[in-house]
């Protein structure tokens, strides 16, 4: 499905709220928490998950979900796989009135606590060619955009970019994008 995070929002009155995101708990994705987390896809998405995908996807057995949680609510999720040698995250959103607050940032980190150098080295996640904002917040957080899927998504015909952070920065991969948005730009 890839990620499909879109532009931050601020607060109501247009300057970004603040909040003391150190308070924020990441924990497991339990069942009661569905409905904020529909809640939060749906603000967050122009083809949101439904409740049956996010079900479906909680049911493999390499698949984890969690939540950030401040103050008694859901502020944002993720759900990834685990493989033998890497994490994939498939979705991953922040509530759109508490963006740019640092709380994204902490799940990731969280994620990226979880590699090793015995296990599991990297984080792998696809993200669309129009959410620019999706790759800045990842290239930001260390991953690099590593390929271009064509026509990666079935909603619609756009490519998707492969990011990847790695523990090791050796097995980094230097990547310019080249797609059909750098085509019409240089035209």
């Amino acid at each position: 499905m890839g990620l499909k995070r879109t532009n931050p929002q601020s607060a109501g009155n247009g300057a970004p709220s603040m909040m003391d995101a150190s308070r924020t708990q990441i924990r497991w994705l339990i069942r009661r928490d569905m409905d904020e987390v529909l809640s939060i896809e749906r603000g967050s998405f122009q083809f949101p998950w439904t409740e049956e995908e996010f079900l479906c996807c909680l049911r493999q057995r390499n698949c984890i979900g969690t939540v950030a949680e401040l103050d008694h609510r859901i502020v944002g999720f993720m759900i990834y796989e685990l493989h033998k040698s890497m994490l994939r995250i498939l979705n991953f959103a922040v509530s759109p009135d508490v963006r740019r607050n640092g709380i994204g940032r902490q799940m990731v980190q969280r994620l990226v606590d979880k590699l090793s150098q015995q296990r599991r080295r990297e984080i792998v996640l696809e993200v669309r060619e129009t959410n620019v904002p999706a790759q800045l917040f990842f290239s930001n957080a260390g991953f690099r955009a590593v390929t271009v899927l064509r026509r990666h998504y079935d909603d619609t015909c756009e490519d998707a970019y492969y990011m990847r952070y790695c523990l090791n920065e050796d097995d980094a991969i230097s990547f310019v994008p080249h797609n059909r948005l750098s085509e019409l730009d240089a035209a």
